[in-house]
């Protein structure tokens, strides 16, 4: 069982739909792709270091839409400055990962609730 969150701990955090722009590999990184993302005119551009290379190519990546996680302090992981996480499913094991995204276009920037 996982502990229960108050609901002014879950409104601090800020999920947006965001877009991949670019993706490159990092030297030295056998599981971590470096994304260029556009969260929309209000958050502009960021770049996260995200531990999917096992389990997506880079052009399946290119244009897909993701949920991002925009308020999370950043971290240096082998040399890139990464500014949020994206979001993603994995099961027990951790032999399959899969993104979330909304099921339909929408604004880039756009909030999760």
């Amino acid at each position: 069982m996982t502990d229960n969150v108050n609901f002014n701990d879950w409104s601090k955090l800020d999920l947006r739909v965001a877009k991949i722009l670019k993706v490159e590999d990092i030297d030295g990184a056998d599981k971590l792709y470096k994304l260029s993302i556009d969260l929309g005119k209000e958050l502009g551009k960021r770049t996260i270091a995200a531990g999917i290379k096992q389990h997506y190519k880079k052009e399946d990546l290119k244009g897909k839409l993701i949920i991002f996680f925009a308020n999370l302090e950043p971290r240096n992981m082998k040399g890139v400055k990464s500014e949020g996480m994206l979001l993603a499913a994995v099961n027990d094991d951790k032999s399959k990962i899969i993104l979330l995204a909304p099921d339909d276009k929408i604004e880039l920037g756009s909030r999760v609730s």
